[in-house]
């Protein structure tokens, strides 16, 4: 290796290391959201208590990172919208305790932030919200629901409806939660040609497993089926053809490329999840329209489980479990499942006066 490779290298390192720093700062230290020159007085401060963890993973630092906000009684949207933007992850999820009687009913209010604005589901929020959860049940109680030992199952109150995750523990005790998402809706189909330029791709590298088709169990995603793991491996977006792609959609959707030539036995899918400016270590939503896709394709048969192995590009590796239940002409049924770690939590001070 060169000394400038080295150096860029270190460089790399150092601003990865530097931007993974500024992202977990919520953690490492009280965030105060307040307008520029407000003072504030300890008697209009409000501390909201948050726990850090990652999806699809055993391994804290790896997997999908996500920040859940135990109680966010008395959080306004506005507010909730800027800590979403603070944590700078894909989504941060916010809990909104209710009775026990109508949390059994209705389930566990949550939403949803992107840094961007909110959105009715993602698959790792809802699965790492809902681990956060059961933990809090078992320990403590979680809000105005007293503690129990009884937590196999949470169902989550979503902007989309009512998703239930359940949870069970392996040989070695180890637990793993598993969401049903929504019954799967098809959409349009994509030219392999134009999808294979979006990426630099000729056509001949996509396979022919399938139409490249949107699905969506929650959100849409269209699977694109590629030949080699190497192509996975290099994978690029032409942001110019990319961008003028998506300007002509009616619909919003993403593309979640996979590969059947995973290299690793007993793994059946290596996945990204590539957007214009970033790429996703875990995506449960993708996950489910991938199973749904592959058994509408009989690639996979009914209630087979599909492993899927994403992030290791971006060195945050992470391990999806997904099925999905054919009956006659229908797919119904789909799961989505893995392990979540606690990584970190703190509190968040905000002024009385932000909302």
């Amino acid at each position: 290796m060169t000394a400038t490779r080295e150096d860029e290298i270190v460089k790399m390192q150092r601003r990865d290391f530097l931007q993974a720093l500024s992202g977990v700062a919520v953690a490492m230290n009280s965030v105060a959201i307040a307008r520029a020159g407000e003072a504030s007085s300890p008697s209009r401060v409000r501390r909201f208590h948050f726990m850090h963890v990652d999806v699809f993973t055993s391994t804290p630092l790896s997997g999908n990172p996500l920040y859940v906000f135990t109680d966010a009684r008395g959080l306004c949207e506005a507010a909730m919208q800027a800590l979403a933007r603070e944590t700078r992850l894909y989504e941060t999820t916010f809990i909104f305790p209710r009775d026990a009687a109508t949390e059994r009913e209705r389930g566990v209010s949550v939403r949803i932030f992107t840094p961007d604005g909110e959105i009715p589901f993602a698959g790792h929020p809802t699965l790492g919200t809902a681990a956060v959860i059961r933990n809090l049940r078992r320990i403590h109680g979680s809000g105005l629901v007293p503690a129990t030992e009884n937590a196999s199952e949470i169902i989550l109150d979503l902007k989309i409806g009512k998703v239930p995750v359940s949870f069970s523990a392996d040989a070695s005790g180890n637990i793993s939660g598993e969401m049903t998402q929504v019954a799967p809706t098809f959409g349009a189909v994509h030219d392999k040609a134009t999808i294979a330029q979006l990426y630099g791709l000729a056509s001949s590298d996509i396979a022919d497993d399938g139409p490249i088709q949107t699905v969506s169990t929650g959100l849409p995603f269209a699977t694109v089926p590629l030949k080699r793991l190497s192509v996975l491996e290099s994978l690029r977006i032409d942001h110019e053809k990319m961008t003028a792609f998506f300007a002509q959609q009616h619909d919003k959707f993403g593309f979640y490329c996979v590969t059947r030539d995973t290299g690793e036995p007993g793994v059946t899918l290596r996945a990204r999840c590539l957007n214009l400016n970033n790429e996703d270590p875990a995506t449960g939503a993708a996950a489910g329209c991938a199973a749904t896709w592959l058994l509408r394709n009989e690639i996979t048969s009914s209630n087979q489980v599909v492993h899927i192995r994403q992030g290791i590009e971006i060195k945050r590796p992470s391990n999806i479990f997904a099925r999905a239940i054919k009956e006659g002409d229908k797919i119904v049924n789909v799961r989505v499942g893995g392990r979540t770690v606690q990584s970190m939590e703190g509190d968040a001070e905000l002024l009385a006066s932000e909302c």
